[in-house]
């Protein structure tokens, strides 16, 4: 591995709790996302110094994400890893992941704690802002649902537009003092 693919991996494991992994799994998909060819578990853990049980839960793990496809090579029973080609899909498998996991389960709650009517003025006021949460929450999900049926030229120009609207408020916002 060149050091530059060092830093990255050893940067996916530092970042890898913030993204809802811990060290192991962040180094190992990196490692995978940087390989041009399928590792197996045995490569992964040689280049990365982790044990044998470590890279098969780390696996599980990226499995239960979807996030590495299995590989077979003929005349090998070792089984090979690898990474959608398409950084694009495995951006979409995480947001649709981490719905399921985070998203989806907190609409869950508020549906259902919105059902009961309120008992007081306290609660009146706290569904209230429990309906705008739910609100925002439907509406960044549909937006998701949205994404995930795009292609990724499709993504990838809406991504910058998204940059060049941001600079157009950035302007906005001098030309009438809003960036104060």
């Amino acid at each position: 591995m060149t050091p530059s693919m060092m830093t990255c991996v050893m940067h996916f494991g530092e970042m890898g709790s913030r993204w809802g992994f811990n060290r192991t799994v962040g180094q190992i998909y990196a490692l995978l996302i940087l390989s041009e060819e399928a590792l197996c578990a045995d490569d992964i853990g040689a280049t990365l110094s982790f044990s044998r049980s470590n890279v098969s839960m780390g696996l599980k793990e990226l499995q239960s994400w979807r996030l590495v496809n299995l590989v077979h090579k003929p005349g090998d029973r070792k089984e090979y890893f690898t990474t959608p080609n398409d950084m694009w899909d495995i951006v979409k498998t995480i947001i649709e992941e981490r719905r399921k996991r985070e998203v989806d389960p907190t609409l869950t709650l508020l549906r259902s704690t919105l059902v009961e009517p309120p008992q007081n003025e306290e609660e009146a006021y706290a569904q209230k802002r429990m309906q705008q949460m739910l609100g925002i929450i439907e509406q960044a999900t549909s937006w998701a649902d949205d994404i995930q049926s795009m292609d990724s030229d499709t993504l990838a120009r809406l991504f910058k537009l998204g940059v060049g609207v941001g600079k157009v408020l950035q302007i906005g916002e001098k030309l009438t003092g809003g960036g104060k």
